[in-house]
């Protein structure tokens, strides 16, 4: 669907959130049974707010391929929660020690460590449930699923996700090249975002041509996410970001606007979008909607 104009694009993105949320809500039921604490834990994270970016990717690659959204949502759904659990684990003390998420007290802050981490870990597993137990009630050919739920597992694992905040937590204080620094943010944050653009391409039967073009959007809006976030740090609205500005630099953390500058940083911004809009080209009209989100990424203030 061409978008042809800020509100259509706008509505077409509450959309899809709205769905989403729907189905995130159905899918962690609690009980009465002893330790359904957890789901008080996993819940209050999941709810939260969030642009929810993740599986609006996932969803809109799939239906601009013509896809159902029924084939994708528990792999969109999946996204999320391993997003969610990252974000978790990320604000606990022994990482970046963040006392608020999106306006509201973190997950630690309000349940205790302990407990923090298990929501973490539960969510983590739960995304797996939901996409297995997807793959089980099907029939026939389940490669796409396979292939979509294989490049979930990638890129949060020790080679995607989890290697990015490892490079950030072992080269805090100390500076890093800008190659290392672009490797670290590919898989800190491009990492996931990737994944969810080449699920729903998987789900939604890219061919190899798509499949490659849809590889290098990922990859720039990725980045691009990145640099935007580092921008904010240090110009950003704290009230609308819902976290305190400035806390990167304090924590020594290497960031785009540490290693290049904020006018570089900019730019370098600028040409990521820029890239990823171009990388749509042969999807014609119907990849509207992925252009305006590039855009909207390199536009948003939280």
């Amino acid at each position: 669907m061409r978008m042809d104009g800020a509100t259509d694009f706008r509505e077409k993105y509450e959309e899809y959130a709205n769905f989403i949320n729907n189905a995130l809500d159905s899918c962690l039921a609690t009980d009465n049974k002893p330790g359904a604490e957890i789901y008080n834990a996993m819940k209050y994270s999941l709810a939260a707010g969030g642009k929810r970016l993740r599986p609006v990717l996932a969803l809109a690659v799939c239906e601009m391929l013509g896809g159902s959204r029924s084939e994708i949502l528990p792999f969109a759904c999946a996204i999320e929660l391993i997003h969610t659990y990252s974000l978790i684990h990320d604000d606990l003390p022994a990482m970046d020690n963040d006392d608020y998420r999106r306006g509201m007290p973190s997950s630690h802050r309000v349940f205790g460590e302990a407990l923090a981490i298990l929501a973490g870990d539960a969510l983590l597993n739960k995304a797996y449930e939901l996409m297995v137990s997807h793959m089980l009630k099907k029939e026939g050919d389940l490669r796409a699923c396979a292939r979509a739920m294989d490049v979930i597992a990638s890129g949060s694992g020790a080679d995607g996700m989890i290697r990015g905040q490892t490079l950030d937590v072992c080269y805090e204080g100390r500076e890093l090249s800008g190659e290392i620094l672009e490797y670290m943010h590919r898989c800190k944050t491009g990492a996931l975002i990737k994944a969810a653009v080449l699920a729903g391409a998987c789900i939604g039967g890219a061919s190899v041509p798509e499949y490659e073009a849809l590889t290098r959007y990922a990859e720039n809006i990725g980045l691009a996410f990145q640099i935007k976030d580092d921008i904010m740090d240090v110009s950003g609205d704290p009230d609308l970001m819902g976290k305190r500005s400035g806390k990167d630099a304090a924590a020594g953390k290497n960031t785009y606007v540490s290693g290049y500058g904020l006018d570089k940083a900019v730019q370098m911004l600028d040409r990521s979008v820029s890239a990823a809009v171009e990388s749509l080209g042969c999807f014609g009209a119907g990849a509207g909607f992925l252009r305006d989100l590039a855009l909207f990424i390199k536009d948003r203030d939280n």
